[in-house]
């Protein structure tokens, strides 16, 4: 059995003095640190599977901060960037968040500001990657089904009655009944409110209108 780490904290900034008191600084709340003094590098080489964040210093030489967070949000990178900075303005921070960024926050940071952000930003980061795993279930059993069974599953999430469903395919109601079962089972629903919640998405780019 494998022991499940502590999330995993990219710090990237290219003052070795802020890397180190940053990286001791985090590590005290039981975060794991990976520290980047060069942001190719970062981009090149860190875990893009682990759950965590990034931290991003904005003005670094070569590739800024904003540049970095752009890249890793083209690239479909999900680990929230709190972004730092000693030299903030108004428009920096706004496009920071227009940019993706979770928080944005001023040198010399205030270490319970940083610790908070970074662990409301791993919270968000473990619901994501929860509700990815979940999604890609979902995907996953509605592929087990027949061509009958969706269309079954279509008319149920419509919400016609077994006899509507019968009328609607031809069906015995027996039949009707028999399909139903099977896409309850496949999808492993317990209800018909949950079957319409993580399916219904699915049976509609499925019959798109």
């Amino acid at each position: 059995m494998t022991i499940p780490l502590s999330p995993l904290i990219q710090l990237v900034d290219d003052d070795q003095a802020v890397r180190d008191s940053l990286a001791l600084l985090i590590a005290t709340v039981g975060l794991r640190v990976q520290t980047w003094a060069d942001p190719a590098a970062f981009l090149a080489g860190f875990d893009r599977q682990a759950i965590g964040a990034i931290v991003l210093d904005v003005r670094m030489p070569g590739l800024g901060g904003l540049s970095v967070l752009d890249t890793l949000i083209a690239q479909g990178a999900d680990q929230p960037v709190i972004m730092l900075t000693g030299h903030g303005t108004v428009e920096m921070c706004r496009r920071a968040f227009k940019a993706g960024a979770a928080e944005f926050l001023e040198k010399p940071v205030d270490d319970e500001r940083l610790i908070e952000a970074l662990q409301q930003a791993v919270r968000q980061h473990v619901r994501s990657r929860q509700r990815q795993r979940a999604d890609q279930a979902a995907r996953e059993r509605y592929a087990q089904l027949s061509g009958r069974e969706r269309e079954v599953l279509g008319l149920i999430v419509e919400g016609l009655t077994n006899k509507e469903i019968g009328r609607s395919l031809d069906l015995s109601p027996r039949t009707v009944e028999t399909h139903r079962a099977s896409v309850f089972a496949k999808l492993e629903a317990d209800s018909l409110a949950q079957l319409i919640r993580r399916y219904a998405d699915l049976v509609e780019g499925d019959h798109p209108a």
